[in-house]
Protein backbone atom coordinates (compact mmCIF):
# COMPACT_ATOMS: atom_id res chain seq x y z
CA UNK A 1 0.00 0.00 0.00
CA UNK A 2 1.20 3.48 -0.91
CA UNK A 3 1.90 5.84 1.92
CA UNK A 4 0.02 9.16 2.26
CA UNK A 5 2.91 11.19 0.85
CA UNK A 6 3.01 9.10 -2.34
CA UNK A 7 -0.76 9.34 -2.75
CA UNK A 8 -0.59 13.09 -2.22
CA UNK A 9 2.11 13.46 -4.87
CA UNK A 10 0.16 11.31 -7.33
CA UNK A 11 -2.99 13.38 -6.72
CA UNK A 12 -1.07 16.59 -7.25
CA UNK A 13 0.42 15.22 -10.47
CA UNK A 14 -3.04 14.14 -11.65
CA UNK A 15 -4.53 17.56 -10.89
CA UNK A 16 -1.64 19.23 -12.69
CA UNK A 17 -2.09 16.97 -15.73
CA UNK A 18 -5.85 17.64 -15.82
CA UNK A 19 -5.23 21.37 -15.49
CA UNK A 20 -2.65 21.29 -18.28
CA UNK A 21 -5.02 19.27 -20.47
CA UNK A 22 -7.88 21.71 -19.82
CA UNK A 23 -5.64 24.66 -20.68
CA UNK A 24 -4.53 22.91 -23.87
CA UNK A 25 -8.14 22.25 -24.92
CA UNK A 26 -9.09 25.86 -24.22
CA UNK A 27 -6.11 27.05 -26.25
CA UNK A 28 -6.93 25.04 -29.38
CA UNK A 29 -10.61 26.04 -29.13
CA UNK A 30 -9.91 29.79 -28.92
CA UNK A 31 -9.32 30.31 -32.64
CA UNK A 32 -11.04 29.37 -35.90
CA UNK A 33 -8.03 30.08 -38.09
CA UNK A 34 -6.91 26.66 -39.34
CA UNK A 35 -3.16 27.36 -39.38
CA UNK A 36 -3.33 28.77 -35.85
CA UNK A 37 -5.32 25.77 -34.61
CA UNK A 38 -2.86 23.28 -36.10
CA UNK A 39 0.13 25.08 -34.60
CA UNK A 40 -1.63 25.31 -31.22
CA UNK A 41 -2.46 21.59 -31.29
CA UNK A 42 1.18 20.79 -31.89
CA UNK A 43 2.51 23.18 -29.23
CA UNK A 44 -0.05 21.96 -26.69
CA UNK A 45 0.73 18.29 -27.34
CA UNK A 46 4.43 18.99 -26.76
CA UNK A 47 3.61 20.79 -23.53
CA UNK A 48 1.42 17.90 -22.30
CA UNK A 49 4.24 15.35 -22.71
CA UNK A 50 7.44 17.36 -22.56
CA UNK A 51 8.35 16.41 -26.15
CA UNK A 52 11.15 18.32 -27.82
CA UNK A 53 9.88 17.99 -31.39
CA UNK A 54 6.45 17.80 -32.94
CA UNK A 55 4.94 17.18 -36.39
CA UNK A 56 1.29 17.32 -37.41
CA UNK A 57 -0.18 16.15 -40.70
CA UNK A 58 -3.79 16.28 -41.87
CA UNK A 59 -5.70 14.67 -44.74
CA UNK A 60 -8.70 15.78 -46.74
CA UNK A 61 -11.93 13.87 -47.19
CA UNK A 62 -10.35 11.57 -49.77
CA UNK A 63 -7.36 10.76 -47.56
CA UNK A 64 -4.86 12.88 -49.49
CA UNK A 65 -2.19 14.90 -47.58
CA UNK A 66 -3.32 18.42 -46.84
CA UNK A 67 -1.46 20.26 -44.06
CA UNK A 68 2.03 19.79 -42.65
CA UNK A 69 3.40 21.69 -39.64
CA UNK A 70 6.41 21.17 -37.38
CA UNK A 71 7.38 22.52 -33.99
CA UNK A 72 10.75 22.65 -32.26
CA UNK A 73 12.68 21.82 -35.43
CA UNK A 74 15.29 24.10 -36.90
CA UNK A 75 14.70 25.35 -40.44
CA UNK A 76 17.41 22.92 -41.60
CA UNK A 77 15.77 19.89 -39.96
CA UNK A 78 12.35 20.97 -41.19
CA UNK A 79 13.67 21.16 -44.76
CA UNK A 80 15.40 17.78 -44.44
CA UNK A 81 12.16 16.19 -43.22
CA UNK A 82 10.25 17.65 -46.15
CA UNK A 83 12.86 16.45 -48.67
CA UNK A 84 13.28 12.96 -47.14
CA UNK A 85 12.52 10.54 -50.04
CA UNK A 86 10.58 8.08 -47.85
CA UNK A 87 8.54 10.77 -46.11
CA UNK A 88 5.38 10.12 -48.13
CA UNK A 89 5.65 6.34 -47.64
CA UNK A 90 6.01 6.80 -43.88
CA UNK A 91 3.04 9.17 -43.89
CA UNK A 92 0.90 6.54 -45.64
CA UNK A 93 2.13 3.90 -43.19
CA UNK A 94 1.14 5.95 -40.14
CA UNK A 95 -2.16 6.94 -41.75
CA UNK A 96 -3.18 3.29 -41.86
CA UNK A 97 -2.55 2.74 -38.14
CA UNK A 98 -5.84 2.30 -36.23
CA UNK A 99 -4.49 3.50 -32.87
CA UNK A 100 -1.65 5.30 -31.14
CA UNK A 101 1.88 3.97 -31.56
CA UNK A 102 4.95 4.31 -29.34
CA UNK A 103 8.35 3.78 -30.95
CA UNK A 104 11.38 3.53 -28.63
CA UNK A 105 14.03 3.31 -31.39
CA UNK A 106 12.95 5.29 -34.47
CA UNK A 107 16.00 4.33 -36.57
CA UNK A 108 15.43 0.61 -35.95
CA UNK A 109 11.76 1.03 -36.80
CA UNK A 110 12.66 2.60 -40.16
CA UNK A 111 15.03 -0.25 -40.93
CA UNK A 112 12.30 -2.78 -40.16
CA UNK A 113 10.11 -1.08 -42.77
CA UNK A 114 12.91 -0.96 -45.33
CA UNK A 115 13.01 2.85 -45.40
CA UNK A 116 16.03 5.07 -45.89
CA UNK A 117 17.98 6.09 -42.81
CA UNK A 118 16.85 9.39 -41.32
CA UNK A 119 18.18 10.47 -37.92
CA UNK A 120 16.02 13.29 -36.71
CA UNK A 121 14.72 11.75 -33.46
CA UNK A 122 15.40 8.96 -31.00
CA UNK A 123 11.89 7.93 -29.95
CA UNK A 124 8.45 8.79 -31.31
CA UNK A 125 4.81 8.81 -30.29
CA UNK A 126 2.20 8.81 -33.07
CA UNK A 127 -1.39 9.76 -32.24
CA UNK A 128 -4.19 9.59 -34.84
CA UNK A 129 -7.06 12.10 -34.77
CA UNK A 130 -10.58 10.97 -35.62
CA UNK A 131 -13.94 12.71 -35.62
CA UNK A 132 -17.19 10.83 -36.17
CA UNK A 133 -15.28 7.93 -37.66
CA UNK A 134 -13.38 10.11 -40.13
CA UNK A 135 -9.58 10.23 -40.03
CA UNK A 136 -8.54 13.90 -39.73
CA UNK A 137 -4.79 13.42 -39.44
CA UNK A 138 -2.08 12.56 -36.90
CA UNK A 139 0.43 14.32 -34.70
CA UNK A 140 3.86 12.95 -33.86
CA UNK A 141 5.92 13.80 -30.80
CA UNK A 142 9.63 12.98 -30.52
CA UNK A 143 12.52 13.03 -28.04
CA UNK A 144 10.89 13.47 -24.68
CA UNK A 145 12.87 15.77 -22.40
CA UNK A 146 15.42 14.17 -20.11
CA UNK A 147 15.90 11.21 -22.44
CA UNK A 148 12.78 9.53 -21.04
CA UNK A 149 10.40 7.27 -22.91
CA UNK A 150 6.77 8.10 -23.57
CA UNK A 151 4.55 6.50 -20.94
CA UNK A 152 1.06 5.01 -20.67
CA UNK A 153 0.01 8.20 -18.90
CA UNK A 154 1.29 10.25 -21.87
CA UNK A 155 -0.67 8.08 -24.29
CA UNK A 156 -3.84 8.33 -22.22
CA UNK A 157 -3.77 12.12 -22.07
CA UNK A 158 -2.83 12.39 -25.75
CA UNK A 159 -5.78 10.24 -26.79
CA UNK A 160 -8.13 12.52 -24.82
CA UNK A 161 -6.46 15.56 -26.33
CA UNK A 162 -6.60 14.10 -29.87
CA UNK A 163 -10.39 13.86 -29.82
CA UNK A 164 -10.65 17.55 -28.89
CA UNK A 165 -7.99 18.47 -31.44
CA UNK A 166 -9.91 16.68 -34.20
CA UNK A 167 -13.04 18.66 -33.29
CA UNK A 168 -11.13 21.96 -33.26
CA UNK A 169 -9.55 21.19 -36.67
CA UNK A 170 -12.91 20.19 -38.16
CA UNK A 171 -14.48 23.43 -36.88
CA UNK A 172 -11.60 25.49 -38.30
CA UNK A 173 -11.94 23.74 -41.65
CA UNK A 174 -15.66 24.44 -41.71
CA UNK A 175 -14.99 28.07 -40.84
CA UNK A 176 -12.37 28.37 -43.61
CA UNK A 177 -14.74 26.81 -46.15
CA UNK A 178 -17.55 29.12 -45.08
CA UNK A 179 -15.26 32.13 -45.42
CA UNK A 180 -14.16 31.01 -48.89
CA UNK A 181 -17.77 30.44 -49.93
CA UNK A 182 -18.73 33.84 -48.54
CA UNK A 183 -15.80 35.49 -50.33
CA UNK A 184 -16.83 33.82 -53.60
CA UNK A 185 -20.42 34.97 -53.09
CA UNK A 186 -19.34 38.52 -52.26
CA UNK A 187 -17.15 38.61 -55.38
CA UNK A 188 -20.06 37.32 -57.47
CA UNK A 189 -22.43 39.92 -56.02
CA UNK A 190 -19.91 42.75 -56.36
CA UNK A 191 -19.17 42.00 -60.01
CA UNK A 192 -22.78 41.29 -60.99
CA UNK A 193 -24.03 43.43 -63.90
CA UNK A 194 -27.28 43.81 -61.94
CA UNK A 195 -27.52 46.20 -58.99
CA UNK A 196 -28.04 44.40 -55.67
CA UNK A 197 -29.05 46.01 -52.38
CA UNK A 198 -29.74 44.14 -49.16
CA UNK A 199 -31.94 45.94 -46.61
CA UNK A 200 -32.40 45.21 -42.93
CA UNK A 201 -36.03 44.10 -42.73
CA UNK A 202 -36.57 45.61 -39.27
CA UNK A 203 -34.95 49.02 -39.71
CA UNK A 204 -35.18 49.39 -43.48
CA UNK A 205 -31.55 50.51 -43.55
CA UNK A 206 -29.40 49.28 -46.46
CA UNK A 207 -26.77 46.76 -45.39
CA UNK A 208 -25.05 45.94 -48.67
CA UNK A 209 -24.58 47.77 -51.97
CA UNK A 210 -22.75 46.17 -54.88
CA UNK A 211 -20.82 48.12 -57.50
CA UNK A 212 -23.69 48.38 -59.97
CA UNK A 213 -26.11 49.54 -57.25
CA UNK A 214 -23.62 52.23 -56.18
CA UNK A 215 -23.35 53.37 -59.80
CA UNK A 216 -27.12 53.71 -60.03
CA UNK A 217 -27.23 55.56 -56.69
CA UNK A 218 -24.52 57.98 -57.85
CA UNK A 219 -26.80 59.08 -60.69
CA UNK A 220 -29.24 60.34 -58.04
CA UNK A 221 -26.66 61.49 -55.52
CA UNK A 222 -27.28 64.81 -53.80
CA UNK A 223 -24.26 66.33 -52.08
CA UNK A 224 -26.21 67.71 -49.13
CA UNK A 225 -27.94 64.42 -48.31
CA UNK A 226 -26.65 61.32 -46.58
CA UNK A 227 -27.51 57.89 -48.11
CA UNK A 228 -30.30 57.44 -45.54
CA UNK A 229 -31.69 60.90 -46.28
CA UNK A 230 -31.44 60.21 -50.00
CA UNK A 231 -33.56 57.09 -49.58
CA UNK A 232 -36.19 59.12 -47.72
CA UNK A 233 -36.28 61.77 -50.45
CA UNK A 234 -36.72 59.30 -53.31
CA UNK A 235 -40.02 59.14 -55.14
CA UNK A 236 -40.82 55.86 -56.86
CA UNK A 237 -43.46 55.37 -59.52
CA UNK A 238 -44.54 52.08 -61.05
CA UNK A 239 -45.03 51.57 -64.78
CA UNK A 240 -48.81 52.03 -64.43
CA UNK A 241 -48.28 55.46 -62.87
CA UNK A 242 -48.98 54.47 -59.27
CA UNK A 243 -46.64 55.93 -56.71
CA UNK A 244 -44.95 53.55 -54.28
CA UNK A 245 -42.73 54.46 -51.35
CA UNK A 246 -39.38 52.82 -50.78
CA UNK A 247 -40.84 51.24 -47.63
CA UNK A 248 -43.62 49.65 -49.68
CA UNK A 249 -41.10 48.21 -52.11
CA UNK A 250 -39.02 46.87 -49.21
CA UNK A 251 -42.06 45.33 -47.51
CA UNK A 252 -43.36 43.65 -50.65
CA UNK A 253 -43.48 39.89 -50.17
CA UNK A 254 -42.17 39.37 -53.67
CA UNK A 255 -41.93 41.64 -56.67
CA UNK A 256 -40.87 40.34 -60.05
CA UNK A 257 -39.73 42.36 -63.08
CA UNK A 258 -41.47 45.55 -61.92
CA UNK A 259 -40.60 48.68 -63.88
CA UNK A 260 -40.01 51.54 -61.45
CA UNK A 261 -38.90 55.13 -61.92
CA UNK A 262 -36.91 56.61 -59.04
CA UNK A 263 -36.61 60.39 -58.88
CA UNK A 264 -35.14 62.98 -56.54
CA UNK A 265 -36.50 66.48 -55.76
CA UNK A 266 -34.21 68.22 -58.28
CA UNK A 267 -35.88 66.33 -61.15
CA UNK A 268 -33.24 63.71 -61.92
CA UNK A 269 -34.55 60.16 -62.33
CA UNK A 270 -33.64 56.63 -63.36
CA UNK A 271 -35.84 53.89 -64.72
CA UNK A 272 -35.20 50.46 -63.23
CA UNK A 273 -36.42 46.91 -63.57
CA UNK A 274 -36.52 45.57 -60.01
CA UNK A 275 -37.11 42.31 -58.18
CA UNK A 276 -37.77 42.12 -54.43
CA UNK A 277 -37.17 38.93 -52.45
CA UNK A 278 -37.42 38.56 -48.65
CA UNK A 279 -34.72 36.67 -46.76
CA UNK A 280 -36.18 34.54 -43.97
CA UNK A 281 -34.71 32.97 -40.86
CA UNK A 282 -35.24 29.32 -39.94
CA UNK A 283 -38.45 30.20 -38.08
CA UNK A 284 -39.85 32.01 -41.12
CA UNK A 285 -39.29 35.57 -39.90
CA UNK A 286 -38.22 38.08 -42.55
CA UNK A 287 -34.71 39.25 -41.63
CA UNK A 288 -33.61 40.96 -44.82
CA UNK A 289 -34.94 42.16 -48.13
CA UNK A 290 -32.89 41.64 -51.30
CA UNK A 291 -33.59 44.10 -54.10
CA UNK A 292 -32.07 43.58 -57.53
CA UNK A 293 -32.24 46.42 -60.02
CA UNK A 294 -31.37 46.76 -63.67
CA UNK A 295 -30.88 50.19 -65.20
CA UNK A 296 -33.19 50.53 -68.20
CA UNK A 297 -31.29 53.51 -69.64
CA UNK A 298 -29.07 51.23 -71.70
CA UNK A 299 -32.06 49.30 -72.98
CA UNK A 300 -33.80 52.56 -73.85
CA UNK A 301 -30.69 53.61 -75.77
CA UNK A 302 -30.69 50.27 -77.60
CA UNK A 303 -34.37 50.74 -78.42
CA UNK A 304 -33.67 54.22 -79.77
CA UNK A 305 -30.85 52.87 -81.92
CA UNK A 306 -33.11 50.08 -83.11
CA UNK A 307 -35.82 52.54 -84.13
CA UNK A 308 -33.28 54.69 -85.94
CA UNK A 309 -31.90 51.66 -87.71
CA UNK A 310 -35.39 50.50 -88.74
CA UNK A 311 -36.15 54.01 -89.99
CA UNK A 312 -32.98 54.05 -92.06
CA UNK A 313 -33.68 50.57 -93.45
CA UNK A 314 -37.25 51.55 -94.28
CA UNK A 315 -35.99 54.58 -96.19
CA UNK A 316 -33.36 52.55 -98.05
CA UNK A 317 -35.91 49.91 -99.02
CA UNK A 318 -38.55 52.46 -99.96
CA UNK A 319 -36.29 54.10 -102.57
CA UNK A 320 -35.89 51.06 -104.88
CA UNK A 321 -39.48 50.02 -104.26
CA UNK A 322 -40.66 53.43 -105.44
CA UNK A 323 -38.59 53.13 -108.60
CA UNK A 324 -39.82 49.58 -109.22
CA UNK A 325 -43.43 50.54 -108.66
CA UNK A 326 -43.11 53.57 -110.95
CA UNK A 327 -41.55 51.50 -113.72
CA UNK A 328 -44.12 48.70 -113.51
CA UNK A 329 -47.03 51.15 -113.40
CA UNK A 330 -45.79 52.87 -116.54
CA UNK A 331 -45.29 49.58 -118.32
CA UNK A 332 -48.74 48.33 -117.40
CA UNK A 333 -50.57 51.49 -118.31
CA UNK A 334 -48.63 52.86 -121.29
CA UNK A 335 -46.97 49.80 -122.84
CA UNK A 336 -48.69 50.36 -126.22
CA UNK A 337 -47.36 53.92 -126.46
CA UNK A 338 -43.75 53.06 -125.63
CA UNK A 339 -41.16 52.24 -128.23
CA UNK A 340 -38.61 49.46 -127.87
CA UNK A 341 -35.85 51.71 -126.43
CA UNK A 342 -38.17 53.12 -123.75
CA UNK A 343 -39.30 49.62 -122.81
CA UNK A 344 -35.66 48.51 -122.38
CA UNK A 345 -34.97 51.51 -120.16
CA UNK A 346 -37.86 50.65 -117.85
CA UNK A 347 -36.72 47.01 -117.71
CA UNK A 348 -33.20 48.20 -116.91
CA UNK A 349 -34.59 50.27 -114.02
CA UNK A 350 -36.49 47.24 -112.70
CA UNK A 351 -33.41 45.03 -112.90
CA UNK A 352 -31.11 47.62 -111.32
CA UNK A 353 -33.45 48.40 -108.43
CA UNK A 354 -34.13 44.69 -107.83
CA UNK A 355 -30.36 44.16 -107.51
CA UNK A 356 -30.23 47.11 -105.13
CA UNK A 357 -32.93 45.55 -102.94
CA UNK A 358 -31.16 42.18 -103.04
CA UNK A 359 -27.95 43.80 -101.78
CA UNK A 360 -29.85 45.60 -99.02
CA UNK A 361 -31.51 42.39 -97.86
CA UNK A 362 -28.14 40.59 -97.98
CA UNK A 363 -26.60 43.34 -95.83
CA UNK A 364 -29.47 43.04 -93.33
CA UNK A 365 -28.96 39.28 -93.14
CA UNK A 366 -25.20 39.82 -92.63
CA UNK A 367 -25.92 42.21 -89.74
CA UNK A 368 -28.14 39.55 -88.18
CA UNK A 369 -25.44 36.91 -88.61
CA UNK A 370 -22.83 39.22 -87.08
CA UNK A 371 -25.07 39.70 -84.02
CA UNK A 372 -25.50 35.94 -83.63
CA UNK A 373 -21.86 35.15 -84.46
CA UNK A 374 -22.76 32.96 -87.45
CA UNK A 375 -21.36 35.09 -90.28
CA UNK A 376 -18.84 33.10 -92.30
CA UNK A 377 -15.97 34.99 -93.90
CA UNK A 378 -13.90 33.72 -96.84
CA UNK A 379 -10.74 35.90 -97.13
CA UNK A 380 -9.32 36.32 -100.61
CA UNK A 381 -6.62 38.54 -102.17
CA UNK A 382 -7.79 41.80 -103.73
CA UNK A 383 -6.14 44.72 -105.47
CA UNK A 384 -6.04 47.80 -103.24
CA UNK A 385 -6.37 50.07 -106.26
CA UNK A 386 -9.67 48.39 -107.12
CA UNK A 387 -11.00 49.01 -103.61
CA UNK A 388 -9.97 52.67 -103.84
CA UNK A 389 -11.68 52.98 -107.21
CA UNK A 390 -14.86 51.38 -105.85
CA UNK A 391 -14.84 53.67 -102.81
CA UNK A 392 -14.52 56.67 -105.13
CA UNK A 393 -17.69 55.72 -106.94
CA UNK A 394 -19.81 55.52 -103.77
CA UNK A 395 -22.41 58.32 -103.40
Amino acid sequence: MKNPDELRRENEMLRERISTLSAAILRISSSLDLDTVLQDVLESARTLTGARYGVITTVDGSGQPQDFFTSGLTAEKHGALVEWPDGLRLFEHFRSLPEALRIEDFSAYLRSLGYAEFKWCRNLHATPMHRRGEHIGSFFLANKEGGQEFTDADEEVLLLFASQAAMAIANARTHRQERRTLADLEALVETSPVGIVVFNAKTGAPRTFNHQARRIAEALHMADLSPAELLESLTSRLADGREATIEQLQNAETLRAAEVELSVPDGRSVRLLINVTPGRSEDGEVESVVVTMQDLAQFQEFEQQRMEFLGMVSHELRTPLTSIQGATTTLLREAEDLDRAEMREFFRILDEQADHMRRLIKDLLDVSRIDTGTLSVAPEPVEVSMLVEQAGTLP
